[in-house]
């Protein structure tokens, strides 16, 4: 008998036969729902970033390093919610591919800032245009007001603001 299979590994993208649940509690529980509308989201992020050769985390690292910020690797593990190494590791990725280089920090010589480099300004601006089609996938179902609104909530909800 074959293993069933998660929501993080295959969300579904058109309505499920099993639309029965629908009323179910666990259909109006909010971590439940959150899990959903990531798995479904990030489904279609990577399926749109794909040509590229990204995923959405080095995506998110490239976003943040082109915006001038110039953040440091510590930086952006705390900011993305990820272990050092694997900022790391997506780092390392986007400096092969020649859309990052690392240098010293001058207010801390311990430390790497990150910073763009014209090759990765322009994969960030291939890239955006790609997950902005994606996004329109993930939330067709929203009106542009309730997608504004969604977006406060979970800005007030994740970072406090």
């Amino acid at each position: 008998m074959a293993q069933p299979t998660t929501a993080t590994e295959h969300p579904p993208t058109e309505p499920a036969p099993t639309d029965r649940f629908a009323g179910s509690g666990l259909a109006a529980d909010i971590p439940f729902l959150l899990a959903r509308a990531r798995a479904l989201s990030m489904h279609n992020a990577h399926a749109a970033l794909e040509p590229l050769g990204l995923k959405v985390r080095a995506f998110s690292v490239l976003w943040l390093v082109c915006e001038g910020l110039e953040p440091s690797q510590r930086e952006l593990s705390a900011f993305l919610s990820l272990d050092p190494s694997q900022i790391v590791a997506l780092v390392d990725e986007l400096e092969r591919r020649g859309a990052v280089t690392r240098q010293a920090d001058p207010r801390d010589r311990r430390q790497r800032i990150i910073r763009p480099t014209p090759a990765g300004q322009r994969l960030l601006r291939k890239a955006h245009a790609l997950v902005e089609t994606g996004n329109d996938r993930s939330l067709s179902a929203l009106t542009p007001d309730e997608r504004r609104t969604l977006g406060e909530l979970l800005g007030k909800l994740v970072l406090g603001g």
